[in-house]
């Protein structure tokens, strides 16, 4: 129940994807006190499908990972990530530090049998609806091999999970030509023109909203850089047309008649209905949810935790990677 907000978002959250969802069992890992004061006043229907599971600890968002691993043994998210090695979970959803879940899901969980690293990958709005990326900042380096590892998951995700058939993927790189790029791209390009995914190529850093491609392929440090410009963009992007709408009467006239046009882009745009990363190649389905994300928001990322269990996401990439013989 860590995160940036208090856990009655993260609750109110679990409680509207329960809402939305009827089949949907949660465990609300955390102190009783938080938890119960959230629950109350949800329908019985939806608290019968509702368990507290005890958490004396919290993880801090700026804790270290190997210090958490270490000692934070009864926190809530290493509690969450042991139901799912249990199999009382399908799933782990948290808003917490994101160093520590990847760092106590790898310990715990570990990595499926022909998976080097794990990748944390998620889904950017673009002009085709979205596209999916990874790594976003798990790995700060990757191998040839493992960036071909990362294209079967992401295609798996993109197939299973969001059902695009035959998903194009394409290769982060400073140019779309042959030559461009340093060696480890270059190596993992071959690797993955002979592979038997849906392979264009090398794509620019414009590939990622023009539906050029459903997949994108990098290592995480530049991922993580790219997802944290896009967020900024958007933030500043924002910021600028509410003080230029607001600068004069005129301006602010001129915002009311613009306000419909404005209010569908903001929705399409909206980072709550994109929230949640899955941290692909473990052996078990873990979701990443951004630490400030909302209760609409924190609702998408179990959503979509519920629907990767189900459509059996870590035993199609298990196969499809044993398939192409890692």
């Amino acid at each position: 129940m860590s995160g940036d907000h208090e856990p009655r978002e993260r609750v109110a959250g679990a409680l509207r994807a329960l809402a939305d969802d009827a089949e949907l069992r949660a465990l609300l890992v955390g102190s009783a006190e938080p938890i119960e004061a959230a629950l109350r006043g949800a329908p019985a229907s939806v608290r019968a499908r509702v368990e507290h599971v005890a958490a004396t600890e919290i993880v801090a968002m700026d804790e270290p990972p190997r210090e958490a691993i270490r000692r934070r043994k009864n926190s809530s998210m290493r509690i969450a990530i042991d139901l799912v090695k249990q199999g009382r979970a399908a799933a782990c959803v948290s808003a917490g530090n994101t160093g520590a879940l990847m760092a106590m899901a790898h310990f715990v969980l570990k990595t499926l049998e022909n998976v080097e690293r794990a990748a944390i990958m998620s889904a950017i709005p673009a002009a085709h609806g979205h596209t999916h990326m990874l790594d976003l900042g798990a790995n700060t380096t990757a191998t040839p091999e493992q960036l071909r590892q990362f294209a079967t998951m992401g295609a798996i995700v993109a197939r299973d999970v969001h059902g695009i058939e035959n998903p194009r993927v394409g290769l982060l790189n400073v140019g779309v030509e042959d030559i461009k790029g340093h060696a480890v791209v270059q190596a993992a390009h071959a690797l993955l023109a002979a592979s038997p995914l849906n392979y264009v190529g090398f794509v620019e850093g414009d590939a990622i909203f023009s539906g050029a491609v459903d997949v994108v392929v990098t290592d995480g440090f530049t991922g993580n850089v790219a997802l944290k410009t896009m967020e900024g963009l958007a933030d500043f992007i924002g910021d600028r047309l509410r003080h230029h709408f607001g600068a004069s009467v005129r301006n602010r006239i001129a915002g009311l008649v613009a306000r419909p046009v404005l209010r569908r882009i903001a929705a399409e745009l909206d980072p709550r209905h994109y929230n949640g990363a899955c941290m692909v190649g473990l052996k078990g389905i873990v979701v990443k949810s951004h630490g400030r994300a909302d209760r609409i928001a924190f609702a998408r990322a179990v959503s979509l935790a519920a629907h990767a269990a189900r459509s059996g996401l870590t035993a199609h990439i298990a196969q499809a990677l044993e398939t192409q013989g890692s």
